[in-house]
């Protein structure tokens, strides 16, 4: 799911075709993102018409922003566990 997130943090807003083709994902699997990131409040979803076609824009909120950059350091950490980590606490 964070892969369209992660396109999307230096833009302002980007057409979700643009999005799309970008990250070589379905339109379907990109719809199911957006609207799981959108449901976390990460996500905005805009929809408008453009003469006569309907266009789908997103753009990161900032509080979805501030969630991607922790990501990062929350994989680091899940890489770096041992079970020697759990054992040291119960004692």
């Amino acid at each position: 799911m964070w892969f369209s997130a992660a396109f999307l943090v230096p833009w302002e807003r980007a057409e979700f075709s643009y999005v799309r083709d970008t990250v070589e994902v379905s339109a379907s699997s990109l719809s199911q993102h957006a609207t799981a990131l959108e449901k976390t409040g990460y996500m905005e979803v805009l929809k408008a018409r453009v003469g006569r076609r309907a266009r789908t824009w997103l753009s990161t909120t900032p509080s979805g922003k501030r969630a991607f950059e922790r990501h990062p350091a929350l994989l680091n950490g899940i890489a770096s566990y041992t079970p020697e980590q759990d054992a040291s606490r119960s004692e």
